[in-house]
């Protein structure tokens, strides 16, 4: 097997800059791709916040930071971001036309020998290889929010994923400094769908005066040693993103995930999270 030294990440938001942040710091050459250089300058900054966050709290020495800067590249062609590339990991949006389109784009400049992931919590990656002239190289990469911080790593074996293909992405994940658990391909693999579950009943309890959101949270939090309650989770992730989730998993796995209509509500209402100021909570 080829060592690897390349890694594009395509997309800078939230997730995307964060994997490509673990990249760098995994000592990948890595290019990280988004439309628009005012997001990939977002992106940027949010990952110079982090190096500089480790090197005050003590955990990255100044001259580690200063190596890991010039890995990173950006740029607003997918075509460039890819051309080098042994491993793509795609983190954008979570709508199947645009991943489609996408691996359709990356298939056409990427190495042969590139290996494919995509960072989705939700959607079929068996649909998006089947765009693939060879599906067998795309699989699974699910990181989760904040990457720095978090150790999981979901690698997911599509119907076709070589194994190959997997160990690769182990392979990445490790030298990441992350542990993974592989998971057959299903809707929501382990973890959205048993956190989708949990959020969406929470919201449930909200809606029928059960207790307050706080109390709700408290309660997870004390009560089940909960890292975060699910308010405070959904408040981060996005309650635009989680609902859209619940919809997919409604549509594939039947009524017990029906998106509960408070959170319909709050979104329709546009109170998406802390990205607006405004979710559960006020911030």
């Amino acid at each position: 097997m080829a060592q690897i030294k390349t890694v594009a990440v395509l997309g800078a938001g939230t997730m995307g800059h964060g994997i490509a942040h673990a990249a760098i710091s995994a000592g990948y050459d890595t290019a990280m791709y988004d439309v628009s250089d005012a997001a990939l300058a977002k992106g940027k900054s949010a990952i110079d916040a982090v190096i500089n966050k480790s090197v005050e709290l003590g955990k990255l020495a100044a001259a580690d930071a200063d190596a890991m800067r010039p890995r990173l590249s950006t740029t607003t062609s997918v075509a460039e971001a890819v051309r080098a590339a042994d491993v793509v990991i795609e983190a954008a949006p979570e709508k199947i036309d645009l991943k489609l389109a996408l691996f359709k784009e990356v298939e056409a400049a990427a190495p042969p020998h590139a290996v494919f992931a995509s960072n989705t919590s939700a959607l079929s990656i068996t649909e998006m290889a089947a765009v693939l002239s060879a599906p067998g190289r795309l699989g699974g990469m699910h990181f989760f929010n904040p990457v720095h911080r978090m150790k999981l790593i979901e690698v997911v074996k599509a119907l076709d994923t070589t194994p190959q293909t997997i160990v690769v992405m182990q392979q990445v994940s490790a030298k990441m400094g992350k542990e993974t658990v592989l998971v057959k391909e299903s809707p929501g693999f382990v973890t959205s769908r048993i956190n989708a579950m949990i959020g969406n009943e929470a919201f449930y309890m909200l809606q029928d005066g059960v207790a307050s959101a706080r109390d709700i949270d408290k309660a997870l939090k004390l009560g089940l040693n909960h890292p975060m309650g699910p308010f405070e989770l959904v408040d981060l992730v996005g309650l635009d993103t989680r609902l859209s989730i619940l919809q997919y998993l409604h549509r594939t796995l039947g009524e017990k995930f029906r998106p509960c209509p408070l959170l319909e509500r709050h979104v329709s209402e546009g109170r998406l999270g802390r990205k607006v100021g405004k979710g559960v909570y006020d911030y």
